[in-house]
C-alpha cells in the first residue's frame, strides 16, 4: 500500500512542478506553430506559396535537430533552472522578431533560429520530470505537462484570430502583432523559472525533511535498479537501438503533432469559413483529446502497459488524417481532425514512459535529447510534404496520407521493438522497454 508520506510528497511536488511546467509548455506550443494562423494573412502579404510555407514551417525542426543532444547535456550539468531561463528568453526574443520578416529568407533564417533556440526544453523537461517522479507515476505526470500542448491550441486558437483582426493598428498588420504579443510571456516566465525551479530534490527546501529524505532514497534506488553505473555514460544513450528504435517511432507522432498544430487551420478554412470561426473550430478536437490522453495515460500507469497503448493511439491518428484527406463537410473534417488529435495526444506520455526506464544519468539526458531530436524531423517532413503536395496538386489529400503511412510505421516499429525485447535472454543486464 501506499504510505502517507509518499502519498503526501507526491502531491506536494505534483502542486508545485506540474502546473507551472505546463504554462511553459503552453507558451511554447503557441510560440512553435502560431504560424499556422498567421498564414491564414501572412502567406498572402508575403506572397509564400503553401511549398514556401511548409518548408519554413518544417525548417525549425532542422535547428532543433541540431542543438537538441548538446543541449540535454549542457542542463544535465547545469541544471533545469539556468538553461531552461535561457531557452525561454532567447525563444521569446525570436519569436517577437517574425513580426518583422520581410521575405522567403528571413522566413527561413527565423524558423531556424528558433529551433535553436528551442531545443532543448521538452528533453529537458522531461528529463527533469525523471528527477522527481518515480517511474511508476511518470506517465501521468507526463501526460499532464503534454495536455498543454492540445490546451494551448483550445485557448490560443481563437486568441491568434483576435490578435489577427488588430490589423491596421499601429501601421502594423493582425500576423505581426500576433507574433509580437504571444512572444511577451516566453520572455517574462524565462525570468520566473531562474528564481522559482529547484534543479535536484536534494535542494528542495519547499519539502519537509521527511518528505526530502523519502524522495531522494526512492529515485536513488531507482536508479540504482536500472543498473546506473552501467547506463550512465553519455555515449550509451546515443548507442542504445531502443532509444534509436523510439526515435523512429516518435518520428512519425512528430509528422501528425505538427500536421495537426501547422496545417489544420488551412485545412479547415478550405470550407470558405471566416478567421474567428477557424479559431473556435480548430479548438474542438484538441479539448476533446486533452481528456482522452489522460484517461490513458491513466490506465496505461494502471496496467504497466505501454506497447499497445502507443500502437492502439497512432493507429486512430492515421485513421483521422486519412479520414480527414476526404471528408466532405466541415463537421465532417473536424470530427476526423478529432481522431488525429486523440490519437496524437494519446500515444506520447506512454511512449516518453519508456527511455527512462532504461537510461538514467548522462544517457537518460542524452538519451531523452536524441529521441526528441530525431522524432522531431517528423515536424519538418509532416508540413513539408503537405505543403509541396497542396502545391503540386492542389489538394491536401495526398500529404494526408503520407503522414498516416508514417503513423501506421510508427505503430508497427513499437510492435516490432516489444517482440525484440521479449525474445532477448532474461539474463541480459539490459532490462526491457515496458509493455
Amino acid at each position: 500500500m501506499t504510505s502517507e508520506l509518499e502519498r503526501r510528497t507526491l502531491r506536494k511536488i505534483s502542486w508545485r512542478i506540474v502546473p507551472f511546467i505546463m504554462l511553459l509548455y503552453f507558451i511554447a506550443y503557441i510560440d512553435r506553430v502560431n504560424i499556422g494562423f498567421a498564414a491564414l494573412t501572412m502567406n498572402k502579404d508575403l506572397g509564400f506559396s503553401s511549398a514556401v510555407f511548409g518548408f519554413g514551417a518544417g525548417v525549425f525542426f532542422l535547428g532543433y535537430f541540431l542543438f537538441e543532444v548538446p543541449s540535454n547535456i549542457i542542463l544535465h550539468k547545469v541544471g533545469a533552472r539556468i538553461w531552461i531561463a535561457r531557452v525561454m528568453v532567447t525563444w521569446g526574443l525570436l519569436s517577437g522578431a517574425f513580426a518583422f520578416i520581410q521575405g522567403e529568407t528571413s522566413f527561413y533564417i527565423l524558423r531556424f533560429l528558433l529551433g535553436v533556440a528551442e531545443a532543448g526544453f521538452f528533453p529537458g523537461i522531461i528529463l527533469y520530470l525523471s528527477y522527481w517522479f518515480p517511474a511508476r507515476r511518470r506517465a501521468q505526470v507526463v501526460s499532464m505537462f503534454m495536455a498543454a500542448a492540445p490546451i494551448s491550441t483550445v485557448l490560443g486558437s481563437p486568441l491568434s484570430s483576435a490578435l489577427l483582426e488588430m490589423h491596421g493598428i499601429g501601421g502594423l498588420k493582425g500576423w505581426q502583432w500576433m507574433f509580437l504579443m504571444e512572444a511577451v510571456p516566453a520572455v517574462l516566465l524565462g525570468i520566473v523559472v531562474f528564481f522559482y525551479l529547484t534543479d535536484r530534490p536534494e535542494k528542495a527546501r519547499w519539502l519537509a525533511d521527511d518528505e526530502r529524505d523519502w524522495l531522494v532514497a526512492t529515485m536513488n534506488a531507482e536508479n540504482a535498479a536500472k543498473g546506473a553505473k552501467e547506463h550512465h555514460s553519455i555515449w550509451k544513450g546515443l548507442t542504445d537501438l531502443r532509444v534509436l528504435a523510439l526515435a523512429l517511432i516518435y518520428f512519425g507522432t512528430s509528422a501528425g503533432l505538427y500536421t495537426l498544430g501547422i496545417w489544420a487551420p488551412q485545412i479547415i478554412r478550405e470550407f470558405g469559413l471566416s478567421t474567428m470561426m477557424v479559431g473556435f473550430l480548430n479548438a474542438v478536437p484538441p479539448t476533446i483529446a486533452i481528456v482522452a490522453m489522460i484517461l490513458w495515460a491513466r490506465n496505461s500507469d494502471r496496467t504497466g502497459e505501454r506497447t499497445w497503448h502507443v500502437v492502439i493511439a497512432c493507429l486512430v491518428a492515421a485513421l483521422g488524417l486519412a479520414l480527414a484527406g476526404v471528408a466532405g463537410s466541415v463537421i465532417a473534417v473536424v470530427a476526423a481532425l478529432t481522431l488525429v488529435n486523440i490519437g496524437i495526444s494519446s500515444a506520447k506520455p506512454p511512449l516518453w514512459s519508456m527511455p527512462t526506464m532504461f537510461l538514467s544519468g548522462g544517457a537518460a539526458a542524452t538519451g531523452i535529447a536524441t529521441i526528441n531530436s530525431i522524432g522531431n524531423l517528423g515536424g519538418f517532413v509532416g508540413p513539408s510534404v503537405i505543403g509541396w503536395v497542396k502545391t503540386t496538386t492542389g489538394s491536401f489529400l495526398g500529404g494526408l496520407y503520407v503522414v498516416a503511412g508514417l503513423l501506421c510505421f510508427s505503430a508497427i516499429l513499437t510492435l516490432v521493438l516489444a517482440g525484440s525485447q521479449r525474445a532477448a535472454p532474461s539474463a541480459s543486464a539490459e532490462p526491457p522497454v515496458p509493455h
